[in-house]
């Protein structure tokens, strides 16, 4: 390890290190290269480099690019990624409210901690924390996806009805495509496009990016209503306001980490558990969605640990923990080094340089995030008539560049008009997007576990772990009603 560490701190992979995190987070920010991108587009450039080299410029470009998304999330209601859009519920309404370098400082710490948790737990704890994972079965990947699903009630603050409407919109059009268990076809309706499903990027990136685009030319403002002192200030956040965040802060990049380690669940589970649980501890549960800044320190926190977490069973069984690790292990296998326990032996100093690599990158995205805050919200008092042109090139080019089709993009066209009139009538669009990227995984792992009941397995969702995550997933569901019901008779027994 000191050998590793060593190896991390000599000049050229310092450089990788700084190189691939402000690439890392500049394709984070824009809508549509996503993390998995990223890594994918640098391996090639790995080839000729010392596997040590290249593993720590791919893990810098993997961290960075889940940072780099919350930038144009918090300041102009443009997720760079699909799991930034968490960063949209609050990030944004900060900015709204003067508080942009605040939100700024707030997702880039959190974040930060959030990486250097993940790091650290891959660090020292990779194997005992994979034989966990390896207890997840089919049926507990359901429970497990499903709570994210639940959680999207919460999100709906004073709208349950079209909360939960949303989300049954995005489970329907989740099935579009190739039935994954029976490798039928449905409601495809004979367009070849639509074989293997609904293409996410362009949803999501239509659902926030080019439904800001219409919103901001149907504003007729000269640019976005921020005022002069939203960025003003050294860090925008006081040392006490840090320890009031730092415990939502540890827990919830706990959560992302353990949520990382289980395969399929990713970002949108971890956010989704950590945003929930978040609200739930918090005094004024009714400020998240317009301006919490625990809100934003908890996704923060778990989409940045999911990075180190879902490297936990690619390292150390060669399950990829999401999209991203999976493109990762082919960085592994072109420098001849197969996942296993061999790998902490055998390659010892590439994979622990690696890992150091990983924390190390993680100051990196603290240094960008803090100090190009203020040039990053300059981007606020751009006139509208550059900036929505601006957004809309590059929601073009991130629609098309994932399956190089034009089709996404009038797809991406379709979905940005649904999400600027689903804003208009105040129905929120984060249940139609994590029910529509967790519906084929809860909808898969459901018929599997079906599958085994029916072959004879009819302890699958009885045993202690199962029935722990049904018990969380009915709390979830059960709780925002309550509190809702609660809500109404104290009115009206105020009135």
């Amino acid at each position: 390890m000191l050998e590793s560490l060593l190896t991390v701190i000599q000049p050229v992979n310092l450089m990788w290190i700084v190189i691939g995190s402000v690439v890392g987070a500049i394709i984070g920010a824009l809508p549509g290269l996503t993390a998995t991108m990223g890594v994918a587009l640098f391996i090639p450039l790995t080839f000729a480099m010392e596997p040590a080299s290249g593993l720590i410029l791919l893990a810098a470009v993997y961290a960075a690019a889940s940072f780099g998304g919350n930038i144009t999330a918090i300041l102009i209601k443009t997720p760079g990624t699909p799991d930034s859009f968490f960063m949209v519920m609050d990030g944004y309404p900060m900015t709204l409210k003067g508080e942009g370098r605040k939100a700024m400082s707030v997702t880039t710490i959190t974040a930060t901690i959030g990486g250097v948790v993940g790091a650290l737990t891959l660090l020292f704890l990779a194997p005992p924390l994979a034989s966990l994972a390896i207890k997840f079965g089919p049926a507990q990947t359901f429970l497990t996806s499903m709570l994210g699903i639940t959680i999207i009630i919460g999100l709906s603050k004073g709208a349950m009805l079209k909360g939960m409407l949303s989300a049954c919109l995005g489970f329907l059009l989740a099935t579009v495509g190739m039935d994954s268990v029976a490798a039928n076809l449905r409601f495809t309706g004979g367009v070849l496009e639509l074989y293997e499903g609904i293409p996410m990027i362009p949803c999501v990136i239509g659902l926030f990016c080019c439904a800001q685009v219409f919103s901001l030319a149907a504003s007729r403002k000269k640019q976005i209503a921020i005022p002069n002192d939203a960025v003003a200030g050294k860090t925008g956040l006081t040392l006490k306001e840090f320890f009031q965040h730092l415990w939502i802060t540890i827990e919830s990049s706990i959560i992302g980490t353990i949520v990382g380690i289980i395969p399929a669940a990713g970002s949108m589970v971890a956010c989704g558990l950590s945003y929930s649980e978040a609200r739930r501890q918090s005094k004024n549960p009714d400020l998240f969605g317009d301006g919490a800044p625990d809100g934003l320190a908890a996704v923060s926190a778990a989409n940045n640990a999911v990075v180190g977490g879902s490297l936990v069973p690619l390292l150390t069984l060669g399950i990829p923990g999401n999209g991203t690790a999976a493109v990762f292990l082919g960085g592994l296998l072109i420098h001849g080094m197969v996942p296993g326990p061999d790998l902490f032996s055998q390659h010892a100093e590439a994979t622990y340089s690696l890992l150091f690599g990983l924390i190390a990158c993680q100051f990196v995205i603290l240094v960008i995030g803090l100090f190009g805050a203020g040039l990053f919200s300059k981007v606020t008092s751009i006139p509208n008539s550059v900036l929505v042109p601006l957004i809309a090139v590059f929601t073009v080019l991130g629609s098309f560049a994932i399956r190089g089709m034009l089709f996404d993009v009038f797809l991406m066209i379709l979905f940005g008009a649904i999400g600027y009139y689903a804003e208009r009538s105040r129905i929120s669009m984060a249940p139609f997007v994590l029910a529509f990227i967790l519906g084929p995984i809860v909808e898969k792992q459901f018929r599997r576990a079906m599958m085994l009941m029916a072959s004879g397995d009819t302890g699958i969702f009885t045993n202690p772990l199962s029935l722990f995550l049904l018990a969380l997933n009915i709390l979830c569901l059960l709780t925002p009603f309550i509190n809702e019901i609660k809500d109404r008779m104290a009115k009206k027994k105020e009135a």
